[in-house]
């Protein structure tokens, strides 16, 4: 996923609600689909993270010697500054780039 690509909004904003619920007929089927998507999003995005902070990682016993590491706050403001995941999904949700099915209708 390339978060740099996307054009979701970083603050909140409002959404027609007509718009949400075009594709399912319901409002709440929507949103659910859209907090699973979520949810994928932010694992994807907490392990992308942690795996790049791990490249920082210094194992120390000794809690006096702590280093402050400019590539590791850098890394850490970036994640910082993207959109949501909430936003992402509802960006991708508009943008009709989510895949769903209705189990109970097959």
């Amino acid at each position: 996923m390339d978060l740099k690509k996307t054009n979701a909004p970083v603050n909140t904003i409002t959404y027609n609600k007509t718009q949400i619920e075009e594709r399912t007929g319901n409002v709440y089927e929507a949103i659910t689909i859209m907090a699973k998507r979520a949810n994928q999003i932010n694992s994807e995005i907490k392990k992308e993270l942690t795996e790049k902070l791990e490249e920082f990682a210094t194992f120390n016993d000794s809690l006096e010697e702590i280093f402050e590491n400019k590539e590791q706050i850098e890394v850490s403001k970036y994640y910082e500054k993207l959109p949501k995941p909430h936003a992402l999904a509802v960006q991708e949700w508009l943008d009709d780039k989510i895949y769903y099915r209705d189990t109970t209708k097959e």
